[in-house]
């Protein structure tokens, strides 16, 4: 399998599973597809040397090699789980230089002096205040306790790791980058939403022609552009223009249709499967009957897939199958007057 996927704001991810024996093995990178509504090209090149590379719109995203970014065989190498470091290793990058001697008189240097430059006040009483000694600061010739510099060190060997050995359990398979005869291509599509288009599959064994495939595809790529971004202006331009507008498009010329309209407020209660009326006295065969009656006024709001028949238990909004994107909705264009864990109370312009 090799393709884009994109499902939610949560999974963009390029799928590239290959097949060995009968079972699938999936890249163990995470790539990413693109996410934007232009036309893209995918490419995987499979080489014999068993290395790859993935394109996007002809351009490397990434490369490896299926001993390494597959787990299809074992690896090569492993860690040798046995090795212990050498007692004599040396990790030390740097060490004491042993030639290093401590300055004659070092450990004598104080660590604080008197200021020198401290005068004694004209009001010291030495009687009362005694002999005045001038403040003391700290010494800028202390060095703190005397260490031996730090030198290289002839032996660094760099931090020890475990070495690696040849796995036993690995065998080559020098044909691991030969496909089976492909026969036919599928599609994986699982869609809720529409516009995508797929064309222009090419399988081959010349990375050159595929290339050219592309580019010549691509040469159309500043007509799309130019079209997506007109069409992106015109659909921007309709939002302004009716920034509060919740039914689709195509039922607006029905709507205006909707002539001699009268307001009518419809309360509708959810009765549940245990008992026979709600808590407005109205049974549930009547709740029922209005909302098959609302069906068959055959409105826009019925018609945008908001209300469905209503079931005998969950909340309200389980029973109209409300999502919480077109219960706001309907709370934001006053569709909605009111609203509790049982109930509902909606107003409508109806025939």
């Amino acid at each position: 399998m090799f393709g884009p996927d994109l499902c939610g704001t949560d999974t963009k991810k390029l799928h590239v599973i290959l097949s060995y024996h009968g079972q699938n093995y999936p890249i163990k990178k995470d790539l990413q597809c693109e996410t934007d509504k232009l036309t893209h090209f995918y490419t995987f090149i499979l080489r014999p040397d068993a290395t790859y590379s993935v394109l996007v719109d002809n351009r490397e995203r990434d490369s490896g090699s299926m001993y390494t970014d597959w787990d299809i065989l074992p690896p090569r190498k492993i860690k040798d789980v046995k090795a212990k470091k050498p007692a004599d290793w040396e990790e030390r990058e740097y060490i004491e230089d042993p030639d290093d001697v401590k300055p004659e008189g070092y450990d004598s240097i104080p660590r604080e002096i008197p200021d020198p430059n401290a005068k004694e006040p004209d009001n010291w009483d030495e009687e009362a205040d005694g002999k005045w000694k001038p403040p003391k600061i700290p010494n800028p010739a202390y060095r703190g306790p005397w260490k031996r510099k730090k030198i290289k060190n002839p032996n660094y060997k760099g931090k020890w790791k475990t070495p690696w050995i040849d796995n036993p359990e690995f065998e080559d398979d020098p044909d691991l980058y030969v496909l089976k005869p492909i026969q036919y291509v599928g599609i994986e599509v699982w869609q809720v939403k529409g516009g995508s288009v797929f064309d222009n599959v090419l399988i081959c064994d010349d990375p050159d022609y595929a290339k050219q495939v592309v580019e010549e595809v691509f040469a159309n790529r500043e007509i799309e552009k130019e079209g997506f971004e007109e069409a992106e202006k015109v659909r921007k331009a309709r939002e302004e223009e009716d920034p509060n507008s919740f039914f689709c498009r195509r039922h607006k010329e029905q709507e205006k249709k909707v002539k001699g309209v009268e307001k009518r407020e419809v309360m509708i209660v959810d009765t549940g499967t245990d008992t026979e009326t709600d808590t407005e006295g109205n049974s549930h065969e009547d709740v029922k009957g209005e909302v098959e009656r609302l069906h068959a006024i055959n409105h826009p709001i019925i018609n945008n897939g908001i209300f469905r028949d209503i079931i005998s238990t969950g909340s309200i909004r389980d029973n109209f199958a409300l999502s919480n994107r077109q219960y706001q909705t309907l709370r934001e264009n006053k569709y909605i007057k009111s609203s509790s864990s049982s109930s509902m109370q909606f107003l409508f312009n109806v025939r």
